[in-house]
């Protein structure tokens, strides 16, 4: 391995819209050459950084807010994997992982990431895994602004809109969830997501996790899934009486598990309605879904008419 480059390269230019804003991470000068000079005619692409360690990786991140990272894996210090735990969800970019080693595919795609490039690679495979990451990041963008402006409607509906202060960067604050979904006291589902993230066809749905147990990866098929919770950065998969951490989002796995078994009824709770063993009126509108393991659940009146429709 090359020494690490301490310092972050940066371009200042503001990317116009449509473009997406890439952050080359590697080790290696001629790993980055070669993907600098494999993106550099590819359209709407602006490179806003180059980092030789995952140090540098971590703060360019932060700073820039790239759209699209490519990542190597194996890097001295903080590895791909470690720069990624040390960033928050909600600036968490494409993530497109680097590698010498195929061996990493399966922890590669444990924390998510879209795509991953085995060096030496042709720059046809470093393209083709761009544009798979640009269409994801414009599916972002386009929930996104879907999310936002149903709660601009609905607000203006109900006559209580209230503008709020715009921080720098002129991108309106998003209000956190603290909620827990397993307290039935919890605050309600006022808001809802009127824009689901669009599903995919049958053969792309989620068909097991990969989580980590004893330091070991163990698979947990999806249709053992009792129910799943967002916590924090996280999701809790209940399978049993065991439950495993995996970090993911919300709207990530609405998307991609099968809407005919699992039905979003919380704001922060997808269910498996195969677990579902009864489902009994609660106050406001709201309901209560009982697991065959016991577990109560509370089902959101705005989220309900889902989880009753008639199947097929």
């Amino acid at each position: 391995m090359s020494p690490s480059v301490p310092n972050v390269v940066t371009a200042p230019v503001s990317p116009a819209v449509g473009t997406v804003r890439v952050l080359i991470v590697d080790d290696e000068p001629l790993a980055r050459d070669c993907m600098r000079l494999a993106l550099r005619h590819a359209a709407d692409v602006q490179i806003v950084g180059e980092c030789g360690d995952g140090a540098s990786a971590v703060d360019a991140i932060r700073q820039h807010s790239p759209d699209i990272v490519f990542l190597d894996v194996q890097m001295p210090g903080l590895d791909g994997f470690a720069v990624l735990e040390q960033i928050d969800t909600p600036s968490m970019p494409v993530v497109v992982f680097v590698t010498a080693f195929d061996s990493h595919a399966i922890r590669a795609f444990e924390v998510h990431a879209l795509d991953y490039v085995l060096k030496p690679f042709p720059d046809e495979r470093l393209l083709a895994a761009l544009e798979r990451a640009q269409t994801a990041v414009q599916e972002r963008r386009n929930g996104e602004l879907g999310r936002r402006l149903a709660e601009f409607v609905q607000a203006w509906q109900a006559g209580s809109f209230t503008r709020l202060p715009t921080p720098p960067g002129g991108v309106a604050p998003r209000p956190t969830l603290s909620e827990s979904s397993a307290d039935l006291d919890a605050s309600g589902d006022d808001v809802p997501d009127n824009v689901e993230p669009s599903r995919g066809s049958a053969a792309s749905y989620i068909g097991r996790f990969a989580v980590r147990s004893d330091g070991r990866v163990r698979f947990v098929p999806a249709v053992d899934v009792d129910w799943i919770e967002a916590d924090g950065n996280y999701m809790v998969l209940h399978v049993g009486d065991a439950q495993h951490r995996l970090r993911a989002s919300l709207a990530g796995l609405t998307e991609g598990l099968d809407p005919k078994r699992f039905v979003r009824i919380h704001r922060s709770v997808i269910v498996n309605i195969e677990r579902i063993r009864e489902v009994q009126p609660w106050f406001g509108g709201d309901y209560i879904a009982i697991l065959k393991t016991g577990a109560k659940l509370r089902v959101s009146r705005l989220r309900a008419p889902q989880l009753l429709r008639p199947t097929a």
